[in-house]
Parts: structure tokens; C-alpha cells; sequence
């Protein structure tokens, strides 16, 4: 069973198939700088986990070692790494409770999307005719932002089977957005401003997310002037 997915930590989810906590935090800047944080939380489900990586292969598939998906997430980081716009690149992997953590600061919102894409690509193109790796999720001109989740990311999740499902039912979703200048309006009413109004948070549950992106998409207005 060899590691791959649209973000490498996200593959631990669609492989072992546990209840899953996700923290997608996107910080940008006036001009278009800004830090990416992609948190994975499987510790509910690190008891199952454990005993999968016990096996020697799971549905007529091998089942990959620890030692083999730290070598699969030290190969993402180093492929983020190279590409452009990418900088100061961390992964923290803890293997004790299954809490995986993913930074990187970008110099434009365009390069983030492009290096993603890239990376992703390159595991999946030849796999999987039926991912879409032309769209955009997000769209930034400096007075907005149009953002969602990236298509091939929703259509690994509606690979998962009936049992898997339900799993998924009992996670969360959290997308934040924050910005180093006031928020005057958005257009997803199930959206929430923060208190000092430079961030707006999006939680939905898993499972709904696979069945409809649409609940993550949100556009953000902003002030011209920062505070």
C-alpha cells in the first residue's frame, strides 16, 4: 500500500480509514505572502491503527511500516520544499498518538496553489484519470479571496468505502482564514468572524465536506487599509 494523497499526512486518513480531526489554517499577508498550517488528528483512532500496522497486508495489499511512511512524508517535504515560492518547510509527525502537523510559508497565494498542485500531481496523474488538478481553490486579488478545498482531495475521500464512511462521520473539518487587516464581509453564512475581525473559521463534518465542497467555499472581503 504505498503512501500517497494530496497531502501526505491526509494519507494516513484515507489508508487507515480512522476518525479524524482536520486543521486547515491559511494566514495572508497584503501582499500576497503568508504561512500554511495542515493539521491531521487521528489519536481516536490510534488503538486501530496500531493493530493495522501490526499486519503484513490488509485486503490482499501491504501494509506499509512506520519506518516506510516516514520515509514517504520525508520524501513530500523535500519535493514541497523545491519548489517555488515555497519556504522553511516543517512536518511534525508523532507516531505515539497520530498527530501530524504541516507548515510552510509561501511568497504568493499563486506559487502555494501551483507547488500543491505539483506535488500532488506527480503521485497521482498516471493513477487516477478522474482528478482534477486544473482547478483552482483559491483566488486572491488583494481586496478578496475566493477559497474552497482542492477537488482531488474531496474525490480520494468519495473513494472510501461504507464502513469507512461512517467512520468519517465523527470527524471535523476546521478551515481558518486570517488576514493582517480587518474582514468587512463574507458570503458563507455558517462562517464566523473572530474578534478582532482579521479572521473568519468555517467547521463542518467530515463526511458532509466529501458529499458537498460547496460548504467550505467561502469568499472574503476585505478593508483596503490595515488597523
Amino acid at each position: 500500500m504505498k503512501q500517497k494523497s494530496v497531502i501526505v499526512l491526509i494519507a494516513l486518513v484515507f489508508c487507515f480509514s480512522s476518525c479524524i480531526e482536520v486543521l486547515d489554517d491559511i494566514q495572508i499577508n497584503t501582499d500576497g505572502t503568508g504561512t500554511l498550517k495542515y493539521n491531521v488528528n487521528l489519536s481516536a483512532s490510534k488503538v486501530k491503527i496500531n493493530s493495522i500496522l501490526a499486519l503484513d497486508s490488509l485486503e490482499g495489499k501491504k501494509v506499509p511500516s512506520l519506518e516506510e511512511i516516514k520515509a514517504q512524508i520525508e520524501k513530500f517535504k523535500t519535493a514541497l520544499s523545491q519548489q517555488d515560492g515555497i519556504e522553511g518547510v516543517e512536518i511534525e509527525a508523532d507516531f505515539e498518538n497520530y498527530l501530524f502537523k504541516l507548515k510552510c510559508d509561501f511568497t504568493s497565494v499563486d506559487l502555494l496553489q501551483k507547488a500543491v498542485k505539483t506535488v500532488v500531481e506527480k503521485e497521482y496523474r498516471t493513477e487516477n484519470s478522474n482528478l482534477n488538478f486544473d482547478l483552482n481553490w483559491l483566488t486572491w486579488n488583494a481586496e478578496k479571496l475566493e477559497r474552497s478545498i482542492p477537488d482531488f482531495q474531496i474525490k480520494k475521500a468519495q473513494e472510501l468505502k461504507p464502513e469507512e464512511i461512517e467512520l468519517l462521520k465523527s470527524g471535523s473539518y476546521i478551515s481558518i482564514t486570517r488576514f493582517d487587516r480587518n474582514i468587512k464581509n463574507y458570503s458563507n453564512a455558517k462562517a464566523m468572524l473572530s474578534k478582532n475581525k482579521m479572521a473568519v473559521m468555517l467547521r463542518e463534518n467530515a463526511y458532509a465536506v466529501t458529499q458537498n465542497p460547496k460548504l467550505l467555499e467561502n469568499t472574503i472581503y476585505l478593508s483596503p487599509e490595515k488597523p
